[in-house]
């Protein structure tokens, strides 16, 4: 048992790397329980007619400590009756061995082994401790989402990005095997100061996928800006995001039809780029921002000394990264999309 009330929920799971017994916490308003390391479950006690539910996870990767701190913040907040929420929430530290490291994973990008990619092992039958913590991070979110199953599911899987961004803050729509994009939910992102999104378009290994296919909740990866180390985040670049996840857990609806194509940078992959080897390398500088535009022709990466080229007139990059492993995305391309037809 931890006394919450006297330290925070990150100092335990930090405490705790790779697991943590079950406790109750007791709360005047709220039912809580910490179901593992970093795994937090706050229920209001009166019950509430708006019946949404959500997830907030952060430290999918360890060294995106803008989130994490977030996170801890509400949740403190929560705890010590600061902030009076009326929906329940499901609040996940993803990889706490990493933050203790300040790195952006141990063994293994976790980003990369959900929907069902953490149960592989290599060659002599080895299974990092990432993919265990990715599986029991799915039945956790089938746990909670299971507790309300007739609720409306949002889960926003909140990080930070390697390099600068053009558009400091986005957010990456999972895949959603046709159905529409939500109005209402371009609406809540851009609450948080998030006006441009990356539609996928094709399944994924990564959280918000997963809870998007398998629960069928609104799900975003959600990149708030530059990672940096803890005690060097600009906290008022994050007050706008902090202020709309605490304002849904209160229970405010926001205003699909207020939507206006004109507000948002909206793109779609144009390409997935794969490095295959270790001859693979990127042809632009550790300082380019991500949706920066190339003009066609231009060289962007190398491998086996043959040229990969811009095809379109403008394509931009996102998420590069040549020190990723061998089989394994080093980066996307991306152009802009019309939506318009595709909306709710």
């Amino acid at each position: 048992m931890q006394d919450l009330f006297k330290t925070d929920f990150l100092s335990v799971t930090r405490d705790n790397e790779w697991h943590l017994e079950p406790f109750e916490v007791e709360h005047s308003d709220y039912n809580i329980s910490v179901w593992d390391t970093g795994v937090m479950h706050i229920e209001p006690k009166a019950p509430t007619d708006t019946k949404r539910c959500y997830i907030f996870s952060c430290a999918v990767h360890g060294n995106e400590t803008a989130p994490i701190e977030i996170c801890n913040d509400i949740i403190q907040e929560i705890l010590h009756s600061k902030t009076a929420i009326t929906q329940p929430v499901l609040f996940i530290f993803g990889n706490p061995a990493s933050i203790n490291i300040g790195k952006r994973f141990v063994e293994e990008n976790m980003n990369r082994l959900f929907s069902g990619h953490h149960s592989s092992a290599d060659e002599n039958g080895y299974r990092n401790k990432e993919c265990e913590r990715a599986a029991k991070l799915e039945q956790y979110v089938t746990r909670f989402f299971g507790l309300y199953p007739t609720w409306h599911r949002t889960h926003y899987d909140l990080h930070t990005a390697i390099r600068d961004s053009a558009h400091e803050k986005f957010a990456v729509y999972p895949y959603l095997h046709g159905k529409n994009w939500q109005k209402q939910q371009f609406e809540i992102l851009r609450a948080m100061g998030v006006t441009t999104f990356l539609l996928m378009e094709k399944p994924a290994t990564t959280f918000s996928y997963y809870s998007s296919k398998e629960h069928g909740a609104e799900a975003f990866t959600v990149e708030l800006g530059k990672v940096r180390p803890f005690g060097e985040n600009d906290q008022t670049k994050f007050a706008a995001a902090k202020q709309t996840l605490v304002e849904l857990l209160k229970g405010k609806l926001f205003d699909g039809e207020e939507f206006d194509a004109k507000n948002y940078q909206i793109m779609t992959v144009n390409r997935e780029i794969i490095k295959h080897n270790d001859s693979f390398e990127l042809c632009f500088s550790d300082d380019v921002a991500n949706f920066t535009q190339f003009s066609k022709g231009e060289v962007l990466a190398k491998e086996d000394g043959s040229p990969i080229e811009v095809e379109i007139e403008g394509e931009a990059i996102v998420f590069p990264n040549a020190k990723v492993a061998n089989g394994q995305r080093a980066l996307l391309t991306v152009v802009p999309k019309d939506i318009s037809d595709s909306l709710s």
